[in-house]
């Protein structure tokens, strides 16, 4: 420690206010409904290598406290007062993520002197490309999700380059909405700058200068304390989203923990290759990338919620990114739509230290959050793109409470969206908004129910994006004995003659008066559900939770309004002893999707699918991947595994297709098998 403790906490607080000024100027001076009321945004106080040192704690998205922007800042070596730069390009330095999320940083300087940045991004609701909204999974290369700005200069000695703004114009669908967001963003980091300089002033360069670097220096020595309280081993958890392209196969995302004293390895060995749609995550390797290091902050906080959060509090983590796979994609792979899987990368993140830690971490959350983009028109022809909000599930139950309802949980920094505001800013109307009954898993701890959202389009030609549409397939999982979440629906006109169920689509094309009806995928539940307390169970039927239904036969609960009590005691004891007698002995409780993928897919055939596909060059691993699901169908594994099926399935690709290498030398046994 540089400074005294005490100082060292005023001085933190000071940098959280300048981090919270950013982000309310931000906020209230945003055009976009997605920027100023859903808030997907973030602000940084960083040092001079770009390490994150503090950001807003009670608004924007909370996935970037760890944001490392060394890679871009470190591009630039004339830096000036007045300065700014900006760039969305997902390759060019690996700090945004996809074309969508525009990032600034500036410059900030006292006496003459360099001492630290500050910086900002926002989610445009539109930044051009092949559809409106810029982002679907039909997408196979980043040249397709609208215009790419590389690392570069905004702004110099306070002079705005409008080049940048005549560009965007040019490009987007909605100009006035992105550069309203744009000059939100500029005031953003000028109040930053302003903010800095003033705590500066206040505690001296030589303070504030140590101080940074203190409060990094805090924040790893107490996410070391938290891994040191997890016995050392190897944890290993996988998890999947229901689709690799639209109408694929399910993607799958796999994470072994490794834990060595006060240090971690997040080793994704086995995750699924790159893919030919939008769902990749263009980390560029990076160990502490921030879409891989959200999972473990999340842990950490669970586990020490006073934990300090920032860059240090990840130091300590190493990753294995396999090169060419969903978690590290290479140019030009589409990416827009790389939350869909980073979603899924916590949850197996969650599962990986809930197997090291099975009483004090949480069920899977809903996830699949969909986030709702409309393009419409008025009555007076004018175009109208905005979203309408996010539409997701619950927190996991956990081992001492129940999940929150329809929060979102780990996407719960995207906030709703009023109906009110949504009705007056889009020509749409929300016939229905709330919570879906019986979707929580059910648990001793229940799963957060998901919401549901029904609304109406009335012009010719409009369009609905959902992006990360997901869980209508590979449900939320629970723990300990809880069951798993509904899956999610997406149903146009739902209870009409041409109701049809989307499924994943991401993209729908509507009719005037058409109706979109959307529910998320509930939480996964904690501990065995007869456990449940009967005035729980029947506290949660009033509020219209669960059904009478449910009550029966997930919690062994007879529902009779017409006795004191509220249910039937004989009957429920009966029901609740057949609950106990077949209740699931696993730690995870899946639902029937996973396990009916899951008896084909075992383990012993996804071992050596990534063996295989290791040995492939990048550009055919999708490919041969698509064909070895192919032909192995839905044909359940045999009692060993069928690790000889696949292989043998790539042995008739190989001696069609030269370009594919021999069967490795390590899968050698398992091939003669196959033979």
């Amino acid at each position: 420690m540089r400074i005294d403790t005490a100082t060292l906490q005023v001085l933190a607080n000071h940098c959280a206010a300048a981090a919270e000024a950013m982000g309310y100027t931000l906020m209230r001076t945003a055009y976009s409904t997605f920027v100023k009321e859903t808030e997907d945004f973030s602000c940084q106080v960083m040092t001079l290598a770009g390490e994150t040192v503090a950001s807003p704690m009670s608004m924007g998205a909370t996935w970037y406290t760890g944001l490392d922007y060394g890679p871009v800042i470190e591009r630039f070596d004339d830096y000036r007062p007045g300065d700014v730069y900006c760039t969305n390009d997902p390759y060019s330095g690996f700090v945004a993520t996809h074309p969508p999320d525009l990032h600034m940083w500036m410059p900030v300087f006292h006496g003459g002197e360099l001492v630290c940045f500050v910086g900002n991004h926002i989610h445009n609701t539109d930044i051009g490309g092949a559809v409106p909204a810029s982002l679907s999974r039909t997408l196979t290369e980043v040249h397709q999700e609208g215009i790419r700005i590389p690392p570069m200069r905004l702004m110099r000695d306070g002079v705005l380059n409008t080049d940048v703004l005549d560009v965007m114009n040019l490009n987007v669908r909605v100009p006035e909405q992105n550069i309203g967001d744009f000059n939100a963003q500029l005031s953003c980091v000028i109040t930053g700058e302003r903010k800095v300089r003033a705590i500066i002033e206040r505690f001296g360069l030589e303070t504030f200068r140590d101080g940074l670097h203190d409060l990094l220096d805090y924040a790893e020595a107490q996410a070391r304390a938290v891994i040191a309280s997890i016995p050392d081993g190897d944890y290993t958890f996988a998890d999947y989203a229901d689709e690799d392209a639209a109408g694929g196969y399910p993607a799958r995302i796999c994470v072994t923990a490794r834990i060595r004293g006060d240090e971690v390895t997040l080793d994704f060995t086995g995750t699924d290759p790159q893919l030919a749609s939008s769902l990749n995550m263009p980390t560029g390797g990076r160990q502490r990338h921030s879409l891989i290091t959200v999972g473990l902050i999340y842990v950490l906080k669970a586990l020490d919620p006073t934990i300090t959060l920032n860059s240090g509090s990840v130091r300590n983590l190493t990753s294995v990114l396999p090169e060419g796979t969903v978690v590290n994609c290479t140019f030009p792979a589409a990416v827009g739509m790389r939350s869909l899987l980073s979603n899924v990368t916590q949850t197996v993140i969650i599962g990986a230290f809930g197997r090291a830690l099975p009483d004090r971490l949480p069920a899977s959350p809903g996830s699949g959050l969909s986030l709702l983009n409309v393009r419409t028109a008025t009555r007076e022809g004018r175009t109208v793109m905005a979203s309408i909000g996010p539409v997701g599930g619950g927190a996991g139950g956990g081992p001492y409470a129940d999940g929150a309802e329809g929060s979102g949980a780990n996407m719960s920094f995207l906030k709703n969206t009023p109906v009110e505001i949504n009705e007056a800013e889009v020509p749409v109307r929300i016939r229905k908004y709330g919570l879906v009954p019986d979707s929580g898993g059910a648990g001793r701890w229940r799963g957060g129910s998901a919401l549901m959202m029904e609304f109406q389009t009335f012009s010719p030609g409009a369009m609905v994006t959902a992006r990360n549409r997901d869980r209508s397939l590979m449900s939320a999982w629970g723990t300990a004995g809880g069951r798993a979440g509904a899956p999610s629906r997406f149903v146009r006109n739902p209870g009409q003659p041409d109701a049809e169920e989307l499924g994943n689509t991401d993209i729908v094309h509507l009719e005037p008066g058409d109706i979109l009806l959307l529910e998320g995928p509930g939480a996964g539940g904690y501990g065995p559900p007869h456990e449940r307390p009967v005035e729980s169970v029947l506290a949660d039927v009033r509020r219209g939770f669960i059904s009478p239904g449910s009550a029966r036969a997930d919690y062994g609960v007879a529902v009779d309004p017409a006795r004191p009590d509220g249910h039937d005691t004989v009957e429920t004891a009966r029901l609740r002893a057949g609950l106990a007698q077949t209740a699931s002995t696993g730690h995870f409780g899946h639902g029937e999707g996973r396990l009916a993928f899951e008896r084909v897919w075992t383990e012993a055939r996804y071992a050596a699918l990534t063996t295989l596909l290791a040995a492939v060059p990048i550009t055919w691993r999708y490919f041969v991947k698509h064909r070895i699901f192919k032909a192995l169908g839905s044909d359940e594994a045999g009692p060993d595994g069928g690790a000889h099926d696949v292989v043998a399935a790539y042995e008739a690709l190989a001696a069609r297709f030269a370009d594919l290498p021999p069967v490795p030398a390590a899968l050698h046994p398992v091939h003669a098998a196959a033979k």
